[in-house]
């Protein structure tokens, strides 16, 4: 970490126009501020970067410099994560990230968002990880996890839709409030026909179903996510396999949604059975069906939304937890679409 001294040497970023601030914060516990500030200060540079201020830290006090709304802005995040890390929960470049974007939505009061300056009320944990929200949109959805039967999680790629659910699914499992796990999607391909492919139905279908995979994985040890499949605890098929059933006791997640026609997703939607909670995630941007005008992701929710024990989160490009690069690439496109 670089010193106060080192951080006090470089130059300050030009002034811009508008009323500018100079606050002042003091932590309480200055053994945290190495993991505040990050390895080489990178948490206090992407905060500068991001927001257009200048931080400088002495001792327990750290300086910040900018625009108004923006040196309060960072004073917010700074408080967030220092909370988050005072708590025990650990914080990367997508945390970083994530709280400044959520210092951006206003509140009523005009200032910023109550809840960026404190740890998430809520938080997911499995056998690997906790999860916790990095936007507000993800504040939401995970509410809603708790809270509906059915939820609609619509938004780009790199908002969490799928992973927060599997997460949710697991901690289910493992408390067991449902008896098992079912992950499904449809086995549409994104824009290239890939022909014939070799092997029996499980491996023909289980590359429309890896981002599935992974996400399991990441949330429980590869020992046991292989016992439990094979044990049928935890279920991956295509949507197709899912004709003629009801699910009963088991935590149920549609993936990619968005390919399905109004038949596939009425179909999908009446296998809710007793004790069950049901999770459809999709892009309605994203369709690769022939006929985009057919996907039953849009027509579910037109007919759906605002029905009693149904919910439906939506994220946007503010939302992507991956590289920053990939929220500014959705955005650009969603641009060019609109």
């Amino acid at each position: 970490m670089l010193t106060g001294k080192d951080r006090m040497s470089r130059k300050p970023i030009p002034a811009q126009p508008g009323d500018r601030a100079r606050l002042e914060v003091a932590f309480e516990k200055p053994q945290l501020l190495g993991t505040l500030f990050g390895q080489y200060d990178q948490n206090l540079v992407a905060i500068e970067n991001r927001l257009g201020v200048y931080i400088s830290a002495r001792g327990n006090k750290v300086q910040i410099e900018g625009q108004a709304e923006q040196a309060a802005r960072a004073r917010d995040v700074l408080s967030g994560l220092y909370n988050r890390i005072a708590h025990g929960q650990e914080i990367d470049a997508g945390v970083v990230d994530g709280v400044i974007a959520m210092s951006a939505e206003p509140t009523l009061d005009g200032i910023v968002r109550s809840d960026v300056a404190e740890p998430p009320s809520v938080m997911i944990r499995t056998r690997k990880k906790t999860i916790v929200p990095r936007t507000a949109a993800q504040i939401r959805y995970m509410e809603a996890l708790g809270r509906d039967d059915i939820i609609f999680a619509l938004g780009p790629a790199g908002t969490g839709k799928t992973y927060v659910a599997v997460a949710q699914a697991v901690q289910q499992l493992i408390t067991g409030s449902v008896s098992r796990l079912i992950l499904s999607r449809p086995a549409v391909e994104a824009g290239e026909r890939l022909g014939f492919l070799p092997g029996d139905m499980k491996e023909k279908v289980d590359p429309y179903l890896r981002p599935l995979y992974d996400a399991l994985y990441d949330m429980l040890p590869a020992e046991q996510v292989e016992r439990r499949l094979a044990s049928g605890e935890i279920e991956i098929a295509p949507i197709a396999f899912m004709r003629g059933r009801t699910l009963s006791e088991a935590f149920i997640i549609l993936d990619e949604a968005q390919n399905t026609t109004p038949a596939q997703m009425k179909m999908f939607l009446t296998r809710f059975g007793q004790g069950s909670r049901m999770v459809v995630c999709g892009d309605p941007r994203q369709v690769d069906l022939p006929d985009i005008g057919k996907s039953g992701l849009a027509d579910a929710v037109n007919r759906l939304e605002g029905v009693d024990g149904i919910a439906t989160i939506r994220f946007s490009a503010a939302d992507v937890v991956r590289h920053p690069l990939v929220g500014r690439i959705v955005e650009a496109y969603e641009g060019k679409d609109g």
